[in-house]
């Protein structure tokens, strides 16, 4: 199965700034609503304004420049020593000569769960991250998939958008809460004309309904970018080890691992090759919150692709 790299790396270059624009202008509706509650275009209402503009820019500009060392700590990964790790790491450039890419940081987080990420704002300044579970479950050829899977999340910007559209996420969350709280414990104050109070009671529904909605939103677009470029990692590590069954046989591995990883969290969740936490069943409408596609279904796929 033949993969088109360039366009992959085009459309999901794309699909950052459709991201950004989407984001910002929630994010910009939102806050013009809080600054509204704060006294509309007034000077508060537009010192709030203003600030979170500028705390937006320097929470996105820190979060893209550091978005490595935010993910590995937050995962409790650590940095793996080649003269402890030499096999994974042996791996790690076998993969950088297969795939033209330099070589990332390599992690590990000590954990018995079978899982792994990449993280980074470029190929350039990219880490690929396993578990130790996944180092002492996987043979050679499953433990090659599964990084080789990373390596094409790299080879493709996928680390970028899915780094960015978190860190949108996680704005969009934070300013809805914050509206919420203003609402239900300061009640916020509209003019004393009956035209104006009627305006300013229909703004003040619209950004509660927005609030409430934004993180489902959020998280909605979040997930549905996830899974489908899960599928398209897949098929960049078939390109790239000519064995497509090594990472469906280590992914029927992962899915008879019913242990959750106990650093990965919500947050996070959707940079791992599985879906880390394991608590999807039973959910209602379970598919738009799903991180991943079903297993199964990338499993086939792989198989699918034997020559």
């Amino acid at each position: 199965m033949a993969m088109d790299f360039y366009s992959q790396i085009s459309n999901n270059k794309k699909m950052t700034i459709l991201l950004f624009f989407a984001f910002f202008i929630l994010v910009g509706v939102l806050a013009g609503i809080v600054s509204l509650l704060l006294g509309g275009f007034s000077i508060i209402g537009g010192m709030f304004l203003t600030g979170f503009g500028v705390l937006i820019i320097l929470f996105a500009v820190i979060s893209y420049y550091n978005c490595d060392s935010i993910v590995t700590a937050v995962s409790g990964a650590k940095e793996a020593p080649v003269e402890k790790f030499k096999q994974l790491h042996n791996l790690v450039e076998e993969l950088c000569i297969a795939s033209g890419l330099p070589k990332p940081r390599v992690f590990v987080i000590e954990d018995t769960a079978i899982n792994a990420f990449a993280t980074g704002r470029d190929p350039n300044h990219s880490v690929v991250c396993v578990t130790t579970g996944a180092l002492q479950f996987l043979n050679r050829e499953e433990l090659q998939g599964v990084i080789a899977h990373e390596f094409s999340h790299i080879k493709n910007y996928d680390i970028r958008t899915m780094t960015i559209a978190t860190v949108l996420v996680g704005i969009a969350v934070l300013l809805s809460d914050f509206l919420l709280r203003m609402v239900f414990y300061s009640g916020g104050h509209g003019s004393s004309d009956s035209k104006d109070a009627r305006l300013f009671i229909v703004i003040l529904v619209i950004g509660v309904i927005l609030a409430i909605l934004t993180p489902f939103i959020a998280q909605i677009i979040q997930f549905s970018i996830s899974r489908k470029r899960e599928f398209a990692a897949d098929a960049g590590s078939t390109e790239m080890t000519r064995n497509p069954l090594g990472l469906a046989s280590a992914l029927e591995k992962i899915s008879k691992d019913k242990e959750p990883l106990e650093a990965a969290n919500k947050a996070t969740a959707h940079l791992y090759i599985s879906d880390p936490l394991k608590n999807t069943k039973g959910l209602w409408l379970k598919g738009l919150f799903q991180t991943h596609p079903p297993i199964e279904q990338r499993i086939a796929a792989l198989k699918g692709m034997k020559s």
